[in-house]
């Protein structure tokens, strides 16, 4: 029996491994959500240097509609919305990114030791993670900013962080709980490794995308929540942010004078972030799962080239389209 193999160019080696790391760039729904999300990560740093004017500064255009002078339209006070929203950026995304990297933490710290170790530790944290899971989240937080006797962004940012792991712990320990017992870690056990070197190089590589798309989840959390008790009155007294406009948008009952400038700016941008950080979301779950990689395409193409053709039944599975053999075996 011999083998005849088919003529042709060598693949280079090194082009799959590039295609696979920029995958998740190349994805356009994480594409589209790094970019919006970028936009206002930079509008919240900049955007007290550009806000035309003071946010809280008075004038005599009183509830003016969109003009060159004010873009978004004035307040009954004479306030600029631009500047408003402008000014408000940061402070929505410092408490998104500050609670949902506290959170983030906590889950890590609660979820993996809960899930890798055994005994009475473990099942302290699981009640206690659990006990953090069933507590209603906004009148929690409602009470804890009311009584404290100082409320500014940060604080709120600790607060809402403090109080939303327990999802993401729970979640992590039951993927820890799946992997703990997989050939590998028994190797590196049966070797000697130490319990903590287990976590961070053997178990935790293995939760990246669960930790990002965790994350990312929090985030989103965060800045509703933030936005909402803003809304409702209850936030950082001094500083502005898009549920504070809407709130003074709503008590001056902007809706019925018509003024719909005064709260569809801060909606939209309530929009466009929270759409960005959910296609951010989304790309990180295609860009782990095999079955949502192709996008919904019947025809996807392979790390190494290759065109295959996805055949939805009960399982989903991949299967390679008709055309020249890499190979043919002759008698």
């Amino acid at each position: 029996m011999t083998v005849v193999p088919t003529t042709g160019t060598a693949t280079p080696v090194a082009a799959p491994v590039k295609r696979r790391r920029l995958r998740f760039v190349a994805n356009p729904k994480a594409t589209t959500g790094l970019v919006v999300l970028g936009f206002f990560t930079l509008l919240a740093i900049i955007g007290p240097w550009i806000a035309p004017y003071n946010p809280s500064e008075r004038s005599n255009d009183l509830l003016q509609g969109p003009s060159a002078a004010h873009w978004f339209g004035t307040t009954h006070l004479g306030q600029d919305i631009f500047s408003q929203i402008v000014v408000g950026t940061r402070s929505v995304m410092v408490v998104g990114f500050v609670a949902g990297l506290v959170a983030t933490i906590l889950s890590i710290l609660v979820g993996v030791t809960s899930g890798y170790l055994a005994g009475a530790g473990s099942e302290v944290l699981s009640a206690l993670s659990n006990v953090f899971l069933v507590l209603p989240a906004l009148p929690l937080m409602i009470i804890i900013t009311s009584t404290l006797p100082e409320t500014g962004t940060m604080t709120i940012a600790l607060v809402i962080g403090l109080t939303s792991w327990a999802w993401g712990a729970r979640v992590l320990r039951a993927q820890t709980l799946s992997l703990r017992g997989r050939d590998y870690i028994e190797a590196a056990r049966a070797t000697g490794e130490k319990t903590w070197r287990i976590i961070l190089f053997e178990i935790m590589p293995n939760l990246t995308a669960v930790i990002a798309s965790g994350f990312v989840g929090t985030v989103i959390f965060a800045v509703t929540l933030e936005i909402t008790l803003a809304f409702i009155g209850i936030g950082a007294g001094g500083d502005w942010n898009w549920g504070t406009v809407l709130y003074w948008a709503q008590s001056q009952q902007a809706l019925g004078q018509g003024a719909w400038w005064w709260f569809v700016p801060a909606g939209l941008a309530i929009a466009l972030l929270g759409t960005a950080l959910s296609l951010v979301n989304f790309g990180i779950d295609e860009f782990v799962s095999p079955r949502l990689r192709g996008g919904g395409k019947t025809d996807v193409k392979t790390a190494d080239g290759h065109t295959v053709r996805m055949r939805v039944g009960f399982t989903p599975v991949l299967a390679t389209k008709a055309g020249p053999a890499q190979g043919r075996e002759t008698p």
